[in-house]
């Protein structure tokens, strides 16, 4: 599709198509930003593909356009395929009003936020009107994802054990809601007392927007109970936090740290690509390594090269 094409445009590493993609992104503003971004983290096994395939065939059947965008940051290390992610949301695929992108390979930590962030602009301007962005590495992936996102929801299972228990407080701390996942038959009962913890533990924490409680709901992704009311609390989010003010202040906050981000990307970038610093970089290692130079005695000297 054209939408392909341009995302495999902003893609490429090579300087000509690179040049093409910012033209074609800055005629494409106007119509970029105009949908609800909802970011969908959790623990591999929480069952957020089913999740988000349920979510998204509900949503086009209310008439919406759904793009879902996988983010992990951690495959610039491990350079693993997550491609799927199309075969996981198989029904949803299949719909002429969804697209679904797996995470784009930046190289770097950055280069996949930037990437997808601008993949996100693209999603926009041809017309979809709701993204779920999903997180599918650990760590640092959910404030990557954070950063991107309008509406952030944490998603858990009960039965596993304590619920408490390795969700690190941060995370929760960064989430517009909790949903406790696979909330059906046998398990309903261990769901609804972990919603109760959570929902005391929500109690000592400062909320990921101000105006908005964040709460702990339940859901099934098999039975698609819960699914609707997951919506209307996102929809109610997004009615409040607009009506606030906070809606904006957040889109525009990002888009700050999102300029002050690739500034630093590419100041490090042509710093590195100086002849005067691939020189000189290797003796300075080599000799901290040795202990002949104090580190910041190096850096100094690193920094005092001479475009």
């Amino acid at each position: 599709t054209l939408l392909a094409r341009a995302i495999t445009l902003i893609e490429s590493k090579a300087p000509a198509p690179q040049t093409q993609a910012r033209a074609g992104l800055q005629a494409l503003l106007p119509q970029a930003g105009k949908a609800l971004r909802v970011g969908i983290t959790g623990f591999p096994g929480a069952g957020k593909s089913t999740l988000i395939e349920i979510l998204g065939c509900r949503l086009i059947e209310q008439g919406h356009r759904v793009a879902v965008l996988a983010v992990d940051p951690s495959s610039t290390l491990t350079h693993g395929s997550i491609l799927g992610d199309k075969t996981r949301m198989e029904q949803l695929s299949r719909s002429p009003h969804s697209f679904i992108r797996p995470s784009p390979s930046g190289g770097t930590l950055g280069g996949v936020a930037r990437k997808s962030r601008e993949t996100m602009l693209l999603c926009e301007a041809a017309g979809y009107d709701v993204i779920l962005v999903e997180t599918v590495g650990v760590g640092q992936s959910e404030v990557t994802v954070r950063g991107m996102v309008d509406f952030f929801l944490l998603v858990m299972i009960a039965g596993a054990g304590d619920e408490l228990q390795g969700i690190k407080k941060g995370v929760i701390e960064m989430a517009d809601a909790l949903l406790i996942n696979k909330a059906d038959g046998d398990n309903l009962r261990r769901a609804r007392i972990a919603r109760q913890e959570f929902a005391l533990a929500l109690k000592y924490l400062t909320p990921a927007t101000p105006g908005w409680q964040t709460r702990a709901h339940l859901a099934s992704g098999l039975t698609g109970e819960g699914i609707p009311e997951l919506w209307q609390i996102i929809t109610r989010f997004a009615e409040l936090t607009r009506a606030s003010g906070a809606f904006a202040e957040r889109r525009q906050t990002q888009q700050q740290a999102w300029f002050r981000t690739l500034l630093e990307a590419e100041v490090l970038t042509r710093f590195y690509a100086q002849p005067q610093v691939q020189n000189l970089l290797p003796q300075l290692e080599q000799a901290v390594s040795q202990g002949q130079t104090l580190v910041p005695d190096a850096v100094v000297q690193m920094l005092d090269i001479q475009p």
